[in-house]
């Protein structure tokens, strides 16, 4: 007994001792940890981005908890209520950001944020102040709703000095390095708070789900404080390189409990080189759909472990059909990148180049071999111009639609002041076989709302993307039949 105390006694004090080395490792020989080195090198670069609008009586003004991405998070959003007699302009704070790259020559300096902050410039203008409190209009160069990324610019003063944050390789982290994260949360009574803690975890994903669920998702996970006001703000290692984008935290009462995520900064840096260069993202596509492995496939498969993505189906005239990918295939690489998983595949995937010939390692029939495949563009639009009429045509549902005030809703004598009017349905499509027909309104695909041709084609294309990625064949529609009765119809695809 008194052998086994020794022994206990003797682990406590190497624990201690660990500990006391591990605190001593962050303090530099002039006795400063070197947190604050880097807080000092890059605090200057994080600007606070805010919106200028026309506030209306009674309009909820609190930005950070009206945003849908923390309402997800937080549950029911803070019931501020402004008692105003008469309209008039303010400006919210609505997030963060960092200049990452400043062009002497044109002196636009440029801000990487999330695609929800800069999302704000549709309710009015984005302002973005630097550290000594100068604020300038910005321009949005880019959004890219599936990975919650943007690019915004200012034209400082050539006064100004611009601190430009270095970007580091998130492909390099590993669990437990140090995170510090900058930012300003809940807004100017905060703004560019440090906070510190470590990387918690690495390729999260499943994280946003329903209507801002996001298509490519690889978090960075962090106990680095981060709250409302964060989003947009550098996620830093200790040698001052960004590592990552703040992006969205999970609680329940509204503030930080120590689960924060990042988006990657590789990711981001694959995204900002598009948005920079043409304003949107250019994906690279292979033409499968994937599915995730198993134990039970494991087991039918004969395979000793659960990685790697099930081919269960290949397109026809895609990249993978040409390469002579086939359905029962198992990924296990992609470009000599493991693929654990299916949202690891298609990441890997999108942020590849088009045209480069990429390896692809599958298992077919027990044994290993690379198959290599040139990848192209993620394919158009799942609509098209009728070149006669004008109206937009969804090719894969059958429908054509036109808007509310057209000359054909006038004539069927129909009138609204939402949705988008159905002028012809298609036979034997999925539209015609759900009962749809001419004088229908639809006002709403997979619980979106379309007020427009334009809103129908978007959100009909982003709809069959979730369709497929999801591996479903149907989407929902909300409609009005001609004698204006809603009801639900379902579109279902042939797989």
């Amino acid at each position: 007994m008194r052998f086994a105390k020794s022994i206990m006694l003797l682990l406590v004090l190497i624990g201690l001792s660990s500990c006391a080395q591990a605190k001593t490792d962050m303090i530099g020989p002039d006795g400063q940890s070197p947190v604050v080195k880097v807080v000092r090198d890059v605090r200057e670069a994080v600007v606070q981005i805010s919106v200028e609008r026309v506030v209306t009586p009674r309009q909820n003004i609190d930005p950070f908890f009206n945003d849908p991405f923390f309402r997800q998070f937080f549950g029911m959003p803070r019931q501020q209520q402004e008692q105003q007699q008469q309209s008039q302009t303010r400006t919210d704070p609505i997030g963060t950001g960092f200049i990452y790259e400043y062009n002497s020559n044109t002196g636009e300096a440029f801000i990487m944020t999330n695609n929800h902050v800069a999302k704000y410039s549709e309710h009015g203008t984005l302002k973005v102040a630097l550290a000594d409190k100068k604020t300038y209009d910005a321009t949005v160069v880019g959004m890219d709703s599936n990975t919650d990324v943007a690019v915004i610019k200012i034209n400082p003063d050539s006064k100004n000095k611009i601190t430009i944050t270095p970007l580091g390789d998130s492909s390099k982290l590993e669990i437990g390095e140090w995170a510090i994260a900058i930012g300003n949360p809940f807004g100017d009574s905060m703004e560019r708070t440090v906070t510190l803690g470590v990387v918690s975890a690495l390729g999260r994903s499943n994280i946003m789900s329903g209507r801002n669920e996001l298509l490519y998702q690889d978090f960075i996970q962090t106990d680095a404080a981060i709250n409302p006001g964060n989003s947009g703000g550098p996620l830093l290692n200790i040698r001052g390189e960004v590592i990552g984008i703040n992006t969205a935290i999970i609680s329940g009462s509204g503030g930080n409990i120590g689960i924060g995520f990042a988006i990657p900064i590789n990711l981001a840096k694959r995204v900002v080189e598009d948005l920079v260069a043409t304003g949107k993202v250019q994906r690279a596509y292979i033409g499968i759909l994937p599915q995730e492995i198993t134990s039970d496939l494991m087991e039918a498969f004969e395979i000793d472990e659960m990685s790697g993505v099930l081919i269960a189906k290949v397109e026809e005239n895609s990249p993978a059909a040409k390469a002579g990918l086939q359905a029962g295939d198992i990924v296990l690489e992609v470009g000599k990148e493991k693929v654990a998983n299916v949202a690891r595949f298609r990441l890997v995937v999108a942020t590849a180049k088009i045209g480069d010939k990429v390896p692809i390692k599958v298992l077919r029939d027990g044994k290993e071999q690379s198959i290599n495949v040139t990848l192209e563009g993620f394919p158009g639009e799942v609509v098209a111009t009728d070149a006669e009429t004008g109206v937009k045509t969804a090719i894969s549902t059958g429908i054509k639609v036109d808007e509310m005030d057209s000359a054909l809703a006038k004539r069927l004598n129909i009138e609204g002041s939402g949705g988008v009017l159905i002028s012809s349905v298609d036979p034997n499509t999925p539209a015609s076989q759900a009962g749809l027909s001419q004088g229908m309104v639809i006002l709403q695909i997979d619980g979106n709302v379309v007020n427009s041709v334009s809103d129908f084609n978007t959100v009909l294309s982003e709809a069959i993307t979730n369709m497929e990625r999801r591996g479903r064949n149907t989407i929902r529609l909300y409609v009005l039949d001609r004698n204006k009765v809603p009801s639900f119809v379902v579109l279902r695809f042939e797989k």
